[in-house]
């Protein structure tokens, strides 16, 4: 059996984190939309969920077009069954991924970022699958006192109820 590989860059949209995972169930799309809107009433969303028997379509939904319409063509482009990607702004992946993760047909998440994003994906005869992700860039650096600094003030001004 002959195992090929592709990198295939993730397209987010300006201003807009991702999630991407693996699931089990065509109910995955009805769930993620939940999780979604009782998450925050001001997300902006869009999902699409590559199914991998059957008909075999991508299933989409979410609240913003242009996120919906960003999603699935991520969601073409890598092309795994049983993949979801799940596009979002003005709510960080942090403040849902409890609760995605809690989704009783989600497998795994592969990527939560707004970095630029790579997907390895495996292609055999059979189909294709997600190997891995490439999140961001190398690192250029330990931090060192003043980097620490700037990084706890940051995190102070993120996350209002730390002191």
């Amino acid at each position: 059996m002959d195992l090929k590989f592709d990198v295939v860059k993730v397209e987010i949209p300006e201003n807009s984190n991702v999630i991407i995972g693996q699931t089990h169930f065509i109910k995955t799309i009805e769930d993620l939309y939940e999780v979604m809107v009782t998450s925050s009433p001001n997300a902006k969303f869009g999902i699409a969920f590559n199914e991998a028997s059957g008909v075999c379509l991508i299933r989409h939904d979410g609240n913003d077009d242009e996120l919906e319409r960003s999603a699935v063509e991520n969601s073409n482009r890598i092309g795994a069954g049983h993949t979801f990607v799940l596009l979002m702004r003005e709510i960080y992946p942090i403040s849902v991924l409890n609760s995605i993760k809690s989704l009783q047909e989600v497998c795994n998440i592969y990527a939560a970022t707004s970095n630029p994003l790579e997907v390895v994906v495996g292609i055999t005869e059979q189909g294709r699958g997600i190997m891995g992700i490439i999140d961001g860039f190398p690192p250029k650096g330990v931090e060192k006192d003043e980097d620490i600094s700037k990084r706890k003030v940051l995190l102070r001004q993120i996350i209002k109820y730390k002191r």
